[in-house]
């Protein structure tokens, strides 16, 4: 396939009858014929009427975007808001949404359509090839850059003039620790307001709905329930304190720490989904899994509120319940971890 006398001037294209489909095989070059098809001129390319025909349909297809974009104006103004309409299959939607998404769509629609038509049709369509070459620097490029570079620190006298150098990086590192200033503005830090919830030691549980207090015998076994702290201030606080009460038999629990921080069966969950902080609430029963509806996260409550598929990152805190002297149940003090989605200082 090469000739090679020994001579770098033997480094030359070599053409051989049997491989027809090789136009030049250059001894030691690292990249292959890439194989590109030879030009063949496109139809607008020689016939000067289908090249206007073609001009022609890129201007009909801006004009119709124009149009459109013009009727995306008149139904904002004409059609009132609250007009509803059929449009199969889609069935009963806003009017003034169908319209303006259809003509915004189209107008769009017809910019693109109008520019792939231009390029393939009008533009010019020759392959080009670029060489490749080697990326790195010849030496007589590299010793010119540097000693360029040599030339420059010299011409500047900061080997010389110390005091320059100095008071310009004094100037140039305020200019650092500047934004680190003004990111103060986003908002005082949450210091522990995300790190606690509203449960106390001893605080009293309640159902979510009626407020009456909650019994070990108030949940069967199998059964779940929503509830919250009887003393909350706010609707944040009360969001961020919302527990899920589950019993299950103690056979049926498979994390020993689990068992441990609830009663008899009987544990408390946070409410708040750890990905996104959107509440739970689809609980499937012969699995014991609860479901985030949001983003389809999925915890097993039977092992310590385990993820077992979704987006979520951490396992679902538990609160550690017992009863009091009056046989309801009450909590053993806040959630050992933040609840609700990742946040800067948690670390």
């Amino acid at each position: 396939m090469s000739i090679d006398d020994g001579n770098e001037s033997s480094r030359r294209p070599v053409l051989r009858p049997e491989h027809h489909d090789v136009v030049a095989v250059i001894e030691g070059d690292p990249f292959a014929d890439p194989g590109l098809p030879h030009h063949e001129p496109r139809r607008a390319d020689v016939d000067e009427r289908a090249a206007r025909r073609a001009e022609r349909q890129v201007a009909a297809m801006f004009g119709l975007s124009s149009l459109s974009t013009l009727a995306l104006i008149v139904c904002f103004v004409l059609i009132d808001k609250e007009t509803m309409i059929n449009v199969f299959p889609l069935g009963k939607i806003n009017a003034l949404n169908f319209a303006l998404g259809m003509t915004l769509g189209l107008s769009l629609l017809l910019i693109g359509g109008g520019a792939i038509h231009w390029a393939r049709k009008l533009m010019a369509g020759e392959e080009i090839v670029e060489d490749r070459h080697p990326q790195k620097s010849s030496p007589e490029v590299t010793a010119a850059a540097l000693a360029a570079l040599q030339a420059g620190v010299e011409d500047s006298a900061l080997p010389r003039r110390k005091l320059i150098g100095l008071s310009l990086l004094g100037a140039l590192a305020p200019i650092g620790i500047a934004p680190l200033i003004l990111l103060r503005d986003l908002g005082p830090l949450p210091e522990k307001k995300l790190r606690e919830t509203a449960w106390k030691d001893h605080h009293e549980i309640v159902f979510e709905n009626g407020g009456e207090r909650v019994r070990p015998e108030d949940l069967q076994v199998g059964t779940l329930i929503s509830a919250r702290p009887k003393e909350v201030e706010g609707l944040n606080d009360l969001a961020k304190a919302a527990i899920i009460l589950i019993r299950l038999a103690p056979d049926e629990v498979r994390s020993s720490r689990s068992l441990q921080q609830g009663y008899e069966g009987i544990m408390a969950f946070t409410k708040i989904c750890p990905h996104v902080g959107c509440p739970l609430g689809l609980y499937e029963q012969t699995t014991h899994h609860m479901l985030c509806p949001c983003h389809q996260s999925t915890f097993d409550l039977a092992n310590g509120g385990k993820v077992v598929f979704g987006p979520a990152a951490r396992n679902l805190p538990q609160l550690s319940i017992t009863v009091d002297g009056e046989g309801y149940l009450v909590a053993r003090g806040d959630f050992a971890e933040p609840v609700g989605p990742s946040f800067w200082e948690r670390g």
